[in-house]
């Protein structure tokens, strides 16, 4: 990858460190969106990988949007006239977040320090969220005089429902790491020395199961996000039909009756 997204590899956990700690990780040039989507979607092509942490280097997650790349209209943001600004957001950050909702690599969101505006939604945009406690929360568009443009009036209400994403977006208050435990921003507060492990803790034990069905079940229920039960009735029988062919499940069902651990290859 480039310069922003660092990738390193833990057996078959992947982890993308945000890398620009001297300024608190902001998303702030068009290369760091492409930079970011193609990470994400080589998790997606690389069969190997069965789940991803996310985090920031240094003292920050990440500080969103670059503040002097929106007062010098020349960032991801605000450009010359609205047009352009437009097809700037589609082409920078909303790739981010398409490539996102396309990886089916379960992701984990490891949160150190700051993660705020577009921090934050990046956060949502992972399946799971583990705070340092350290950790600060924002969706903090609104004292910008802006909108969240990346996508994460969906997100976040994903998260934390729709009257407290109200309450967040419309005020731009900090939360404190504990605080977004209890609103359900966060499962879970460590402490900072911790963050990573207790992430790759978490990562190993989802990573012990078979890649094929971890990759079905992220992608059923991101489609149930959006979907009926109807819809979601059918997409389960599809990819029921899928998973029962897999050699893992026919590895595990032989392990359960010969009582010993299950050998899984992603086959």
């Amino acid at each position: 990858m480039g310069e922003f997204i660092q990738v390193a590899r833990e057996g078959r956990v992947a982890i993308l460190t945000m890398n620009r700690p001297e300024i608190l990780n902001p998303v702030a040039t068009l290369e760091d969106c492409d930079d970011f989507a193609g990470a994400l979607d080589a998790l997606q092509a690389d069969r190997s990988v069965s789940v991803a942490i996310l985090t920031g280097a240094g003292k920050a997650f990440s500080a969103g949007g670059d503040l002097k790349g929106m007062r010098d209209r020349n960032g991801i943001g605000v450009l010359d006239q609205p047009d352009a600004t437009r097809a700037n957001y589609r082409q920078g950050v909303q790739k981010v977040v398409r490539a996102f909702m396309h990886c089916e690599v379960p992701l984990i969101a490891a949160v150190n320090g700051h993660a705020v505006g577009l921090g934050c939604d990046l956060a949502c945009l992972c399946d799971m969220r583990i705070a340092g406690e350290s950790a600060k929360f924002a969706a903090s568009f609104i004292k910008m005089g802006i909108i969240p443009g990346d996508g994460g009036a969906w997100s976040l209400q994903q998260v934390v429902g729709y009257a407290r994403a109200a309450e967040m977006f419309y005020t731009g208050d900090r939360y404190t790491a504990e605080e977004a435990k209890a609103v359900g921003l966060v499962s879970r507060v460590v402490p900072d020395a911790e963050l990573m492990s207790e992430a790759k803790a978490l990562a190993e034990r989802i990573a012990a199961n078979p890649p094929r069905a971890l990759r079905l079940t992220k992608r059923l229920l991101r489609e149930a996000q959006t979907a009926n039960m109807a819809q979601i009735l059918e997409l389960s029988g599809a990819f029921q039909a899928i998973a029962h062919e897999t050699a893992d499940h026919r590895e595990a069902i032989a392990a359960f009756f010969e009582k010993r651990p299950p050998e899984f290859t992603g086959e």
